[in-house]
Formats: C-alpha cells, structure tokens, sequence
C-alpha cells in the first residue's frame, strides 16, 4: 500500500497547487507562525547577559538541558522568552490524560464528544499555567545562582522571569492551536519539528568542524552519515508498518436489492502512539532537573541534588527511566486513542466480523490481543530509536541533532503533514469533479 507521500509525488500536479486557494492559505499561514516562533528564539530574557550564560551553558554541557535545548530550537542555550517551549503543555497533557483514566468526572467528560474535550483542554491549559510557572521560577533561582549571569538579582527578576517564560508558553500553546485549526499539521510538533530543522545547519557544520580539526575521524563522520540514512529509512519503514485484520461483511438486502457479501481489512499500526512517547518522557526529565535548581539555590540540595546527578545525562538510571516512561507511553497513548471494544461494537452495528471470531467481546478480547502484541514491537522500535543519541554521544560526542530522538519527530512530522496536504489536494480535485459533473437536478 503506497504512503500519502509517494501517492502525493507519483499523482504530483503543480496547476492543482495553484487551483488549491484554501490549501496555499493555510500553508502560507503556517509558515508565517513558525517564522514568528523563531523569531521569539532570539529574544532574550530581561536581566540577563546573554553572553555570559551562553558561556556557563557551553561549559557545562548538561545533557538533559542539551536535549531540551534542541527541542527549543537553541532557545534555552540563548534563554530566550521561549526557553520553556511548548514542553510544560506536553506535560499538562500527560497528566490530564493520566487522570481521566483514574478519575470518574474526568473519564465522564471524555465521553461526552466535543463539549467534554472542550473542558478536558480547558483543563489542561489551567494545569499548563501552574507547570509553567513552576518551572519559571525554578529557572530564576537556577540563573541566579550563577555568577555574573543576573544583572540585579531579587524578587523583581524572578517575577519578570516567571511572567516572561510563562507568557513564552501560553503564547506558543495559541500558537499551536492555530496551526492546528488554520495551518497544516500538528501545531504543537511542528513546533518541536521547526526548532530541530533550525538547528540542521549549524550541528552539521560542527560536526565537520570536529572532523577537520581531528577530534572525529572521516571515517566515523561517513559511518554517523550512512547510519543516519540507513535510521531515517527504518523509521519511514516502521512507521509505514501494520498488521491488518481480515473483516468480513455477509451478504445483506435492501428492500428488492440483495448486496454480495464484502471483505476489508482494520489496519493496526505498530507504531500507533507515533512521537508522543519520546516527546512526553522528555518533557517529565525537566522536572528533576527543575525541583534541584530550586533546592540548590535555596541551599536544601540533599536528596534533590543526588536525584539530579543519578538522572544525569547517560546515567543508568537516566537511560532506565528514558526507555520505562517511553514504553509506557507507547502503552498508555495507543490505549487512548484506540479502543477495542467501541471497534467491535460499531463491527457488529455494521454487521462486520472476523473470520472465525465471534461478534462482541470475543471480537474485542482478539483486537486487543493483537494490539498488545504489535505495540510491544512498537514499543521497542521506539526506545531503540531513541537510545542511539546516547550511543553518539557517548562513544563520539556527537550532536543530539544526529540521534535518533530527532529523527523520528522530523521524519514522522513530516508525514503527517504530507499526508494532510494530500488530503487537501484530493478533496480539491474531488470538488472540482462534482462542479464539472452533470448532476440531475443542477441548473444549465
């Protein structure tokens, strides 16, 4: 079965770009906000030397902050106005989903279609606000217990910083929304997406700077290149990949008409969860890293601080705790946004089985049977993908922008924004099919 991406080069018409008015807005809109959002990258926080933090962060060269700042498209390496990027909503997210499963009013509301999700978002960005604020002054504190890098320390600075990074977030939360409703694809991941592409250039121009001067052999240089290549490959293979399920409709009549009987298939992906484990287990490895800010700069480091350098970059316990949460999430996130017994249920509506499976909860206990299987699969590509920036950086001291992490969210995104852009060109030429069409009833 042919992607939405090759569907879209093979069927490629550049006149249906033209005629697609609605498509080109939207296009056009969504690169106008990701220009906006980089921009915002380069405005640093007020109080501040830009330089000098710069310095103490090259310096230190924290692995997790490392990751969060390709995440942030450079933005916390230069603590900028979106240093926090769009993580503390991923982490609302999280936690309003966790406790829709636990809470009955929450698990309620899911069911309740669009007016329930409208309250379950409206939690979720309470929740964004308070996680956000948090995390703010965590960062204060952290900034000010570094020398020379707060101009005038005090309670004014850390009331602007909160302000000033929690309003970075809320305003990159509208953002994403709007990309989502007016643009192309997925607002909050083309974020993510647009931050990691910006830093393509500069990553590889270090890397070949590293090369050139002898701290990485060519010959390393051109294995990192093929293996890139050859990741890139896997993921799009990967994420391509399904196990579908034979369902057969019996034969049926309708008033004087008799239907043959059909067949079809219920595709499961392997990977249906897509970039949402890796980004949510990223997004939780702030939180550490946060609380010892906040405990060393109000001198009570103590358990705190040994948590932070157990969790530190490469650490086993950091690397344990990595790949646990993203197969959670893997878990957690396909349980979500697939259910197997509302899938049986509208099989039998529709009078659907499959082939040696009784309708009804037989059905739904073989789904989930298959589903569970597959997402173990998935899974475990996943926390493999996503292991290979530590083998980088470990063995060769390569940027995260090589690793898998990265990889995944561009290639994936970049799917699923071609697949909508299909989406959009098909539905434009099926409405220029149905203007053309002579269709009883409409006027000569």
């Amino acid at each position: 079965m042919a992607s939405a991406a090759e569907q879209l080069a093979a069927n490629i018409n550049f006149s249906a770009f033209g005629k697609a008015e609605e498509l080109k807005k939207r296009i056009w809109f969504t690169l106008g906000a990701l220009i906006v959002y980089r921009l915002g990258t380069y405005i640093p926080l007020p109080g501040i030397d830009p330089a000098v933090f710069e310095a103490s962060f090259h310096g230190k060269q924290q692995g997790v902050l490392e990751l969060f700042n390709m995440f942030a498209g450079g933005a916390v390496q230069r603590m900028a106005i979106f240093a926090l990027n769009i993580m503390p909503y991923i982490s609302a997210s999280i936690i309003v989903q966790l406790m829709s499963s636990v809470i009955p009013t929450l698990a309620a509301l899911k069911k309740e279609g669009e007016q329930g999700r409208k309250v379950m978002n409206q939690y979720t960005r309470y929740l964004t606000v308070a996680l956000a604020v948090f995390q703010a002054y965590g960062i204060a504190m952290g900034l000010e217990s570094q020398n020379g890098v707060v101009t005038e320390p005090g309670w004014f600075f850390r009331a602007s910083t909160v302000i000033t990074l929690t309003g970075g977030v809320l305003f990159l939360m509208w953002l994403g929304e709007q990309i989502t409703s007016r643009g192309i694809g997925n607002g909050s991941s083309l974020i993510i997406f647009a931050g990691i592409v910006a830093a393509f250039p500069s990553a590889i121009a270090n890397t070949l700077e590293l090369s050139r001067q002898g701290a990485i052999s060519p010959l390393v240089l051109v294995g990192v290149g093929a293996m890139s290549l050859g990741v890139i490959a896997f993921i799009v293979y990967m994420e391509r990949a399904q196990r579908r399920l034979l369902i057969t409709y019996p034969k049926r009549q309708q008033g004087n008409r008799v239907y043959e009987g059909q067949t079809s298939f219920l595709p499961l992906k392997l990977n249906t969860a897509g970039v949402i484990p890796p980004i949510f287990a990223s997004s939780l490895l702030l939180l550490p890293i946060t609380i010892s800010n906040l405990a060393e700069s109000s001198g009570a480091g103590g358990i705190w601080g040994l948590l932070a350098t157990y969790l530190g970059h490469g650490r086993p316990l950091y690397i344990a705790f990595y790949i646990g949460m993203i197969v959670f999430f893997a878990f957690f996130y396909t349980a979500i946004v697939f259910d197997p017994t509302e899938t049986a249920d509208n099989l039998k509506k529709h009078g659907g089985f499959i082939p040696g499976i009784r309708p009804g909860e037989r059905t739904a206990q073989y789904i989930d049977h298959v589903l569970t299987r597959v997402t173990v699969l998935g899974a475990a590509y996943l926390a493999i993908i996503c292991l290979l920036p530590e083998m980088l950086i470990s063995q060769f001291a390569l940027p995260f922008y090589f690793g898998g992490t990265s990889l995944l969210i561009v290639v994936s995104v970049t799917m699923d924004t071609v697949a909508q852009i299909h989406g959009h060109l098909q539905a434009q030429q099926y409405e220029g099919l149905v203007k053309k069409a002579k269709l009883r009833g409409r006027k000569k």
